[in-house]
């Protein structure tokens, strides 16, 4: 069965797996390079102080992740998030953006963004 949890530091090296591929293989995310599972683990650190960061997983098996970001960064879009999502390769059409995206929608809205 398929569940959301908040992701952490710790998950970065299992996200980096599906997020690799998307650097690789596709331009969506704006970089060049994969980073490091330490810069990886940052980034979720530094977004989990503002903005949720969520998961998707069945069992041990993370299928998915999402979060939440600043959107252009001045004061005026204080209440507003940028959203990004990526499912794993082999997860894909089944669902899980969906209720990623859904679930990351109602935590914002309860944050007031």
């Amino acid at each position: 069965m398929i569940s959301i949890r908040d992701a952490s530091p710790d998950d970065a090296g299992k996200l980096l797996e599906i997020y690799a591929p998307y650097v690789l293989n596709t331009a969506v995310t704006f970089e060049y390079d994969v980073p490091s599972v330490s810069e990886f683990a940052d980034r979720i650190a530094r977004t989990l102080t503002r903005y949720p960061y969520i998961l998707a997983h069945d069992g041990g098996e993370i299928l998915g992740y999402a979060y939440g970001g600043a959107f252009v960064g001045r004061k005026a879009y204080e209440h507003s998030a940028e959203v990004s999502i990526y499912v794993a390769e082999d997860s894909r059409r089944k669902g899980i953006g969906r209720l990623l995206y859904t679930e990351l929608e109602g935590r914002l809205k309860a944050a007031g963004i």
